[in-house]
């Protein structure tokens, strides 16, 4: 069975650190030790350049849904209708994060070894299967998907602006799943800039081509979804054309298919798929609940706000995700090399970093709810439906922070048998708050179904860091010692 604790020093040190590998083999000097630089100074450098590349990648949605709230006549509906739309296809693209991060490990620890044409293969297999779901999931979603918006929310006035968007932009699936999936492994070569700067690409000309082909060409929905699908292919062109070139070590290629590699990295990424697939299930689930519960007329303007009130949580979710993923480096490295003095040091610079920029978030949420909102609408009713939303939705977002940093943290030292069940913890409280409360009271009280999970789980995750911290980074330090014993006893032997 293929493990990859058995290559654990050599995944640490070729997935994380930013080195170029040549033909001749030759590496060029590291941009970062994560063994002996400053922890403060690696974690501020890693995580503020993910933070910023998080916050660019928020930018799809949310300037789609500001342009799109502000149509006249028919924003609140369309908007409505896009909210109902962004959790079904960010469920989509979930499936190149299984892909992509199901490879990537698999093709850094080929790379330390050294083992390029082994490298190549990974990658074509990757590639052949991002194509080949990328046309499966559009031919099923395009067959299923009036049922598929109904059943998630949709009524009989939100449903054609919701149609009109999902069918455009699931044309542009394979562009998604490509740059989302094929991304991962520009990352794991070394090469940060080129894939912010994919990203980049395809957030300014979504940015220019909304309001022309919105309001300019006067398509509406139909325009943003357009202007969408444009700025996805400009990425996915620019991610292509790099791993078709000559500049990067490890390209693409068309042969050495494999069932077996297939399996492995489908084993690999189902953990990160499941994260990401039940967090816009549990978006879904406060839709269906919001206009079972509210009725056609309130339930629909409840959409609305839901929609900006996810707009302003992901500009909090991804950035403070930015953090602390970027920063996972410095903490699978150093549990690697056995150093637990510089992860926890590095846990707890990680930790204030995240708690500093969600405490200004917090203010912000609390501060300026309306202004936020009044860049999507100009209705009083959906500001104030909104502004109340927001502030309730981030009564725990200090629960968040330490909920991301531990669950996180976790998964960077490859202790997924503790991020796993944490991270469900936390999703299950949602769920049973999301569907109990409405039975009890008013549904616009779902909206605590977020600071009740956020807390609860920060609670019981906090618990479960400090009792067993200690003893995983002993318990790896014990294992090195080990190891060392044995090549001695080999080195007598021989």
């Amino acid at each position: 069975m293929f493990r990859i604790e058995i290559s654990k020093k050599v995944f640490y040190n070729s997935l994380w650190i930013k080195i170029k590998y040549f033909e001749s083999g030759e590496k060029v000097k590291l941009e970062n030790d994560l063994g002996k630089d400053n922890i403060k100074k690696l974690v501020l450098k890693l995580a503020i350049p993910s933070m910023v590349a998080q916050f660019v990648s928020v930018l799809y949605s949310v300037v789609d849904r500001i342009y799109i709230g502000n149509i006249s006549g028919i924003g609140e509906m369309a908007l409505a209708g896009i909210g109902i739309c962004a959790p079904i296809l960010t469920l989509i693209s979930a499936f190149a994060t299984w892909i992509g991060i199901g490879g990537a490990p698999l093709m850094s620890i080929k790379l330390g070894e050294k083992d390029n044409e082994g490298a190549k293969k990974i990658l074509a297999n990757c590639f052949m299967m991002l194509l080949v779901i990328s046309f499966i999931i559009t031919i099923l979603t395009l067959i299923f998907k009036e049922k598929l918006l109904f059943y998630f929310g949709a009524s009989q006035r939100t449903y054609p602006y919701a149609e009109d968007y999902f069918t455009i932009y699931l044309l542009g699936t394979v562009f998604v799943l490509m740059t989302i999936g094929l991304n991962q492994f520009i990352l794991c070569q070394g090469f940060a800039k080129v894939a912010m700067k994919s990203v980049i690409l395809g957030a300014i000309v979504n940015i220019v081509l909304d309001p022309i082909f919105i309001f300019g060409f006067n398509l509406d929905v139909k325009g943003a979804a357009i202007a969408t699908v444009i700025s996805q292919i400009c990425s996915c062109i620019y991610v292509l054309r790099f791993l078709l070139g000559k500049k990067v070590p490890i390209g693409i290629s068309f042969k050495g298919y494999s069932k077996e590699i297939m399996l492995r990295v489908l084993k690999i990424g189902i953990s990160p798929f499941l994260i990401i697939a039940l967090d816009n299930l549990m978006i879904i689930a406060v839709n269906t609940v919001l206009q079972k519960y509210g009725g056609l007329e309130r339930g629909d303007m409840l959409l609305a706000c839901t929609a900006i009130i996810q707009s302003f949580m992901l500009i909090v979710t991804m950035p403070l995700g930015g953090i602390t993923t970027g920063t996972q480096a410095i903490l699978g490295y150093n549990y690697g090399a056995r150093n637990s003095k510089r992860v926890l040091e590095a846990e707890k610079y990680i930790c204030i970093l995240s708690i500093i920029f969600v405490t200004i978030m917090f203010a912000i949420a609390y501060t300026m709810p309306r202004q936020f909102a009044r860049i999507f609408t100009s209705n009083k009713d959906y500001i104030e439906m909104t502004a109340r939303g927001i502030k309730i939705y981030t009564m725990g977002l200090l629960g968040m922070a330490i909920q991301y940093v531990v669950v996180d943290g976790f998964t960077g030292m490859g202790e997924v048998k503790l991020a796993m069940p944490l991270s469900m913890f936390r999703k299950i409280i949602f769920f049973a708050s999301v569907f109990m409360i409405p039975r009890f009271f008013d549904v616009t009280n779902v909206f605590y179904a977020e600071p009740i999970s956020d807390i609860i789980s920060a609670s019981v995750t906090s618990i479960v860091y400090l009792m067993t911290i200690k003893k995983i980074l002993h318990k790896r330090e014990t294992s090195g010692m080990r190891d060392t014993e044995l090549e001695f006893a080999k080195s007598q032997i021989d």
